[in-house]
């Protein structure tokens, strides 16, 4: 498997400004010459509140646009959060908390994956719906957030609501310590884990049957290491048992006591004694089937995850321009270039 990629897409040599290596360096667009982060144009400018979102800021200065419509339609998308300010907080404040869906569904699709990626899916599936909820009516068609807020409406509702269905709240790190699967999402798994944990309650639930079936009061369900799991009952109650050979099989005669087992608690001593593997048997396979179905859906949950960082792009530009009073530049196709009161947003 790979992770899910965009097909390739044409693009004119003009789109971006190419920037050598050299140039890249010298104007310490990413890492000062030192090397650091810190005093770099990246850090300075830097509000994103996600790793989805600060990856894109990256790129998009490590390639930056020169096609005027599509500068203006970043502009245009930074100008609107930039107004309101309810709106963009609201939306800061919900982007700090989504998981990094495009890391973890990398990770599933290269078989690396446990089932915190799956959380972090549902997760981050369960919070796009919640932040695409803050904008009250639909963005221009066309717009970078109307694009971004499509992506997001995009995404794999159905796959959404079985992860929230399938998975605990806070699983373990690796799928073989098992554990992760919510109860109640399969009867089968619940039941391994109730003769798991519960042995004893559920031979005591036959105890108590047996008891009240036969009227024996001192009838006893217990367990050696020879026999396994028998039902002992005294001698003077045996004819009970023994008067029906086909469903009480005798094991054992002792002094005062006869011992016996059924089809039934031969089949619970082995269903107990299976119960642990088999449980996680079946946790593997509720794991990988959905780790494939989150391949699956991978372009859908990748169009998320990329809206989601294009939001948190866009408000933190739009945070980072009422922080410092920044303005909005004129961009055309001139030759001008005319700055007034300006300064430099690292010296």
């Amino acid at each position: 498997e790979r992770p899910p990629l965009d097909p390739p897409a044409a693009e004119g040599a003009s789109a971006r400004m190419l920037i050598d290596p050299a140039t890249r360096a010298n104007l310490e667009l990413m890492r000062t010459l030192s090397g650091e982060r810190a005093g770099s144009l990246l850090s300075v400018i830097d509000r994103t509140v996600s790793g989805p979102g600060s990856r894109l800021l990256a790129a998009r200065l490590g390639g930056p646009l020169t096609d005027i419509g599509a500068i203006r339609l970043r502009q245009d998308a930074v100008e609107r959060l930039a107004r309101d300010t309810y709106l963009r907080e609201r939306l800061r404040e919900k982007l700090k908390s989504v998981p990094d869906m495009a890391r973890a569904l990398s990770r599933i699709a290269m078989q690396r994956g446990g089932p915190r990626d799956l959380i972090a899916l549902a997760g981050g599936l369960a919070a796009a719906g919640e932040i695409a909820a803050l904008f009250s009516g639909p963005e221009a068609e066309g717009s970078e957030l109307g694009g971004a807020l499509a992506g997001i409406a995009a995404a794999p509702a159905e796959f959404a609501r079985e992860l929230a269905l399938a998975l605990v709240d806070e699983p373990p790190l690796l799928a073989r310590d098992g554990g992760f699967v919510a109860e109640g999402y399969l009867a089968d798994l619940d039941e391994l884990r109730r003769l798991r944990d519960d042995s004893r309650k559920v031979i005591a639930q036959l105890q108590g049957g047996l008891i009240e079936e036969l009227a024996i009061r001192a009838l006893k369900i217990k367990h050696n290491n020879v026999l396994g799991w028998f039902i002992e009952v005294p001698a003077t109650h045996a004819d009970k048992l023994t008067a029906d050979p086909a469903r009480f099989i005798h094991r054992q005669t002792m002094a005062g006591a006869m011992r016996f087992t059924t089809t039934e608690l031969a089949d619970l001593e082995s269903r107990i004694a299976n119960a642990a593997g088999r449980s996680l048997a079946l946790e593997t396979e509720v794991f990988q089937r959905l780790c494939a179905d989150a391949v699956a859906a991978g372009q859908a949950i990748k169009g998320v995850a990329d809206g989601l960082a294009v939001l948190d792009v866009a408000a933190g530009l739009a945070h980072l321009a009422e922080e410092e009073n920044h303005c909005r530049p004129l961009v055309d196709d001139s030759l001008s270039f005319a700055i007034d009161g300006g300064r430099h947003p690292v010296v």
